[in-house]
């Protein structure tokens, strides 16, 4: 009778023991620094992501509105920093992603 008494207290202290180690996590490594740095993503490249599932006129339509809040959303944010002239031309580029033409 001692073969089952001790089945059911080895069971036991599993019991109480598993909890213990499912609740402590193993050390994780830091992430390396200066791996990899994410590049923001333009508003162009949004753009384009966003009318990816449209096709022909309706895709055309939907990036040059797109295309236009985003520049007009970038020109807001050159007025607000204070930015005038050619500095500006150049931010604006900068900030949409691109020459400002249309690529299709």
């Amino acid at each position: 009778m001692k073969l089952p008494s001790a089945a059911v207290a080895a069971s036991l202290v599993c019991l109480i023991i598993a909890p213990v180690f499912a609740q402590t996590a193993p050390p994780t490594a830091p992430a390396a620094p200066n791996s990899t740095v994410p590049v923001p993503a333009t508003k162009r490249v949004t753009c384009l992501a966003t009318t990816q599932s449209l096709k022909g006129q309706d895709k055309r339509d939907q990036m040059q509105l797109c295309m236009a809040q985003a520049r007009v959303d970038c020109l807001k944010q050159a007025i607000d920093q204070k930015v005038v002239g050619e500095p500006r031309k150049s931010f604006i580029k900068t900030c949409v992603g691109g020459d400002g033409t249309e690529q299709q």
